[in-house]
């Protein structure tokens, strides 16, 4: 057991070699925890609003932040500092790296009279190498998660109306898009090799797709909304984590 934020954790993630964890939580700061012993190693101190994802490059030297204070943040993994702060309109809601680890994209909600954002960024500068704009529909549409495939060939967008859609990194253009659910997207988990995905749903599914040809292969029925699944690196299982807070259920008399 792991006991360190003050306020409710928003993601939990290994780095590559699973020998370290990196956690972040409404209160701000993030922290990294070795794996092993559960002993926290550090804490990254910067932000001003809740920590929403987090991302670890390969080889465990930089680490993003994506925040509701409108920034994403890169740390020394080694140091704690800050190297690199990268302002965008809205508050940002994820965030992940290239396989090159030099690149990284983000997504960001709407603002103001700002649209949702698809953003790429490299390290080197804090403006955006591209930004993708996601249009209001009939009602307003944010995006959830954000994933780079296999070799950089797409960027892997999922959508709080059940929408995924994969865009071309250098034009921005939706190469396709597919209705995997009724109600928002809540997570996207890819296996290690990027061949296959895990979407969970508040409409009560956990749905497994072939990452190639975007094939449904298989839908897990829950009684209850599912938050996140992971599927096991080494056997043919996935685990399914979900509920409902006690402010989200409405009781009639």
């Amino acid at each position: 057991l792991l006991q360190g934020h003050e306020r409710p954790i928003t993601v939990v993630k290994y780095n590559y070699d699973g020998d370290l964890l990196f956690t972040a939580s409404k209160d701000q700061v993030p922290s990294v925890w070795r794996s092993e012993n559960g002993e926290r190693l550090g804490t990254f101190h910067g932000h001003k609003g809740t920590i929403w994802d987090l991302d670890v490059d390969r080889f465990t030297t930089h680490l993003l932040t994506a925040s509701a204070d409108a920034t994403v943040k890169l740390w020394s993994c080694q140091t704690g500092e800050c190297l690199a702060t990268f302002p965008h309109r809205g508050p940002v809601r994820g965030v992940h790296w290239a396989e090159d680890n030099r690149r990284f994209a983000t997504i960001s909600d709407p603002f103001v009279e700002h649209n949702g954002k698809i953003s790429i960024f490299d390290i080197e500068d804090t403006s955006p190498i591209l930004e993708i704009d996601i249009p209001k529909e009939s009602q307003r549409v944010n995006a959830t998660n954000i994933t780079w495939t296999y070799l950089n060939e797409h960027l892997f967008v999922s959508f709080d109306n059940g929408m995924v859609k994969l865009y071309h990194p250098e034009t921005g253009q939706v190469v396709e898009q597919l209705r995997v659910h009724e109600k928002k997207i809540n997570r996207v988990q890819f296996n290690k090799d990027k061949t296959l995905f895990l979407t969970s749903s508040a409409d009560f599914t956990a749905k497994l797709y072939d990452a190639v040809n975007l094939k449904h292969l298989k839908t897990y029925k829950t009684d209850r909304p599912v938050n996140d699944a992971v599927i096991s690196p080494d056997k043919d299982h996935i685990l399914l984590g979900g509920g409902q807070e006690a402010m989200s259920v409405t009781t009639t008399a």
